[in-house]
C-alpha cells in the first residue's frame, strides 16, 4: 500500500461514525393506523411490472417509472408487520396522486441512461469495511454479489435493461478539521482510478460522491472535473454531510446536514456545460435525501437536457419508515427521477427481511436507481 493511501485510510477512521450515525433518523408516525399484511404474488406477474396500463389522469405516453401498477391490493412479502402495510400502501396512493406533478424528459438526448433502463448501485469507499459494500467484501466477492444483485432485479422487471454501477465516496466527510479546516477527506486520483477499473471490468457506471463537510460543491467538483469527463462516470452530493445553512459550525455527523436548491443547480450547470463542450452523453446527478430540510428549497432544482437528476431515498430502517420517507421525501417534492436506497446491514437490524425488488417496484414514480449499502 502507498504511504499516501495509508495516510488516507487513517484518517477514515474519523469518517466511519459520521458516515453511519444518522441515516434515516426520523421518528415513527404514530398516527399510522393497522391493516393484516399479505403475501407477495409469484415471479409469474414480474414480467407485467412495467407494462400496466395507464392511469386515467394524464400518464399516457410516460415512461414505465409512471404507470399504474398492482395499487388495488398490493401485497408485502411475508413475515411484514401491519405498520408496514399501511406504510406501503400509502406511499403508492400518493405517489399514485402525484404522478401529473413529474416532469418527464418527452425525447431524452442520444445516450441517456434513463428512462431505458435502471440502474443498480454498490456504494461505499474501499478504504472502510463500515462505509458501504464497495469496501465490505473482498473484490471478486464484491463484483460477484453485484452480478447476483443485478440478476434479480432483471428477473422482477424483465421489461427493463438493468445497468450495474459502483457509488464511490470520493469525498469524505470527517469528524476531524483536517489542515484546512473542512471536515472532509478527498480521496486521491489513484484510488477513484482503481475503483474506476473495477466498473470497467462489469461495463458498470461509476458515481463519484461529494460529501462536503464544511467544504462546497463549488470547490469540490472541479478537482472531480477529469474524472467526470469521461461517459460513464457522473456525480452524487450528499446534503447529509453539508453543513451549512442551519448547521453552520457543527461538525459532520452530529446533525443532518443540509444543501439547498441552488447548490444542487450548481451541480446541474457545472455537469451540463461539461456534457456541452465535451459532446457527452447526459450525465446523472443523485441527490440523496431522507429529510424534508436535507434539501431546502427542492422545486427550485431544474434539470436540464443534458443532466438527468435522481432524488434518492436514502434512509434506512424498518419498511414502513422507508416507506414513508419515499412518500414524505422524495414523491412529495417532485423533481425528475427517483432512486431507493437499501441497506444490507441496517434494514434488518431489527428482524426485517430486506426489502425485495418487487415490493420497491409497486412504488410510484417506480425508481430508476437502486443504490446498495
Amino acid at each position: 500500500m502507498k504511504p499516501a493511501v495509508l495516510n488516507t485510510s487513517l484518517l477514515l477512521l474519523s469518517a466511519i461514525l459520521a458516515s453511519t450515525t444518522l441515516a434515516c433518523g426520523r421518528k415513527p408516525d404514530a398516527s399510522a393506523a393497522t391493516e393484516k399484511s399479505g403475501t407477495a404474488k409469484s415471479d409469474t406477474a414480474a414480467g407485467k411490472v412495467a407494462q400496466q396500463a395507464p392511469t386515467a389522469g394524464g400518464t399516457v405516453g410516460k415512461p414505465a417509472m409512471f404507470l399504474a401498477g398492482d395499487t388495488a391490493r398490493p401485497k408485502l412479502i411475508a413475515g411484514r408487520n401491519a405498520h408496514d402495510s399501511v406504510s406501503f400502501l400509502s406511499a403508492i396512493r400518493a405517489g399514485q396522486r402525484s404522478l401529473d406533478k413529474w416532469p418527464v424528459e418527452r425525447e431524452p438526448l442520444a445516450g441517456a441512461v434513463f428512462p431505458a433502463k435502471r440502474i443498480v448501485a454498490f456504494y461505499g469507499n474501499p478504504l472502510s469495511k463500515k462505509m458501504g459494500v464497495l469496501g465490505e467484501y473482498p473484490l471478486d466477492e464484491m463484483l460477484a454479489k453485484l452480478d447476483q444483485t443485478v440478476a434479480l432485479w432483471k428477473k422482477a422487471d424483465p421489461s427493463t435493461p438493468v445497468q450495474p454501477a459502483l457509488h464511490l465516496i470520493a469525498v469524505v466527510a470527517q469528524g476531524a478539521p483536517g489542515r484546512d479546516g473542512m471536515y472532509r477527506l478527498r480521496m486521491d486520483t489513484s484510488l477513484i482510478e482503481k475503483v474506476y477499473g473495477w466498473a470497467q471490468r462489469k461495463n458498470a457506471l461509476l458515481f463519484l460522491d461529494i460529501q462536503v463537510g464544511k467544504s462546497t460543491l463549488q470547490a469540490e467538483i472541479p478537482r472531480l472535473l477529469p474524472f467526470l469527463s469521461r461517459p460513464n462516470v457522473h456525480l452524487a452530493v450528499d446534503p447529509e454531510f453539508s453543513m451549512h445553512y442551519e448547521r453552520e459550525g457543527l461538525v459532520p455527523g452530529k446533525k443532518i446536514g443540509e444543501m439547498n436548491g441552488d447548490d444542487v443547480n450548481f451541480a446541474i450547470r457545472t455537469l451540463t456545460q461539461l456534457a456541452k463542450d465535451k459532446h457527452l452523453p447526459p450525465k446523472i446527478l443523485i441527490v440523496h435525501r431522507f429529510t424534508s430540510k436535507m434539501v431546502l428549497n427542492a422545486p427550485a432544482i431544474k434539470p436540464t437536457p443534458q443532466v438527468q437528476v435522481v432524488m434518492d431515498m436514502d434512509g434506512w430502517g424498518p419498511p414502513w419508515l422507508k416507506f414513508d420517507s419515499y412518500r414524505d421525501y422524495v414523491v412529495k417534492e417532485p423533481v425528475q427521477y427517483t432512486g431507493f436506497k437499501i441497506f444490507f446491514h441496517n434494514d434488518v437490524k431489527k428482524g426485517d427481511g430486506i426489502l425485495t425488488p418487487l415490493e420497491v417496484l409497486r412504488l410510484l414514480p417506480r425508481p430508476l436507481y437502486i443504490q446498495y449499502q
